[in-house]
């Protein structure tokens, strides 16, 4: 198992494969980087570098009772990077990991990253506040908290159905997938995971947003039940120096797994334009 220790001593798990060009994978909560699965194969086959790592806390990293807030996560990043030394590197990040690619790109990237993608991503900010009067009320993540932390087993089957939009008439449920995500949700840990959820939903990336002078292609489900289109990608994009928007009717939260096929098209049109 490949891992490195960072400076408080917390154990990064990654994967690396492959030579040419890095694409570094960023997961969403509370999953781990094997949630990449179908983009790291992708990519590999067309000549790529792949690299996924577990955020701390979560997959086959520590599981920490600190640091578990974006800007700890962002440096970890930069320590992979640097033990890497990865240059001209894409960062794809999917729910949290979007905020996570975007923190620290704008932190740490600088002569490093080429590119950036950010997929259903949490971007620029979830919550309800003075400055977010249309986001989502701060009792629905404290419901997450809850069940996280209460009834975690099975709070996690339950998540994964509004995820994947597995509750919309006419889905194909794959119960592949789904015990998938709860497999990848239940290798972490419960503290790590009950403080992530303040770190996703209260952080603002607006000032990261806008500092970040890369191309970055911002990628949406219009039916996302979990980080709502009209929230965040549709905000995101107008913070953006270089940004692109692609929305997709239909497409769920998870849609880097149920519709890996146009996902991956369109990442790879991306990354060679």
């Amino acid at each position: 198992m490949s891992k490195i220790t960072v400076k408080d001593g917390t154990e990064i798990y990654y994967k690396d494969w492959g030579t040419g060009q890095p694409i570094v994978f960023h997961h969403g909560w509370p999953l781990s980087g094997d949630d990449w699965d179908a983009q790291m194969m992708f990519f590999l086959q067309r000549g790529f570098r792949v690299i996924a790592h577990d955020r701390r806390g979560h997959g086959r990293s520590s599981q920490t009772d600190n640091g578990n807030d974006m800007d700890t996560y962002a440096a970890d990043v930069a320590e992979l990077t640097n033990a890497l030394d990865l240059k001209d590197a894409i960062h794809v990040g999917h729910s949290t990991g979007g905020g996570e690619v975007i923190r620290y790109v704008a932190k740490h990237g600088k002569g490093r990253v080429a590119k950036a993608v950010l997929v259903s991503a949490v971007t620029p900010i979830m919550v309800k506040n003075e400055n977010n009067p249309d986001g989502i009320p701060l009792s629905v993540f404290d419901e997450i908290r809850e069940g996280t932390a209460s009834h975690r087993a099975q709070y996690f089957q339950d998540f994964t159905i509004p995820f994947y939009g597995f509750n919309r008439e006419g889905a194909k449920i794959s119960q592949g997938i789904r015990d998938n995500w709860w497999r990848q949700g239940m290798m972490g840990g419960v503290k790590a995971h009950v403080d992530c959820v303040k770190a996703f939903s209260e952080t603002d990336f607006t000032e990261d947003l806008k500092s970040v002078d890369v191309p970055v292609l911002v990628m949406h489900g219009e039916d996302d039940q979990i980080v709502p289109f009209a929230l965040t990608a549709l905000k995101a994009v107008k913070l953006l120096k270089n940004g692109k928007l692609i929305s997709y009717p239909g497409f769920p939260h998870g849609m880097p797994a149920t519709e890996a096929a146009t996902i991956n098209k369109d990442l790879l049109a991306f990354i060679q334009s």
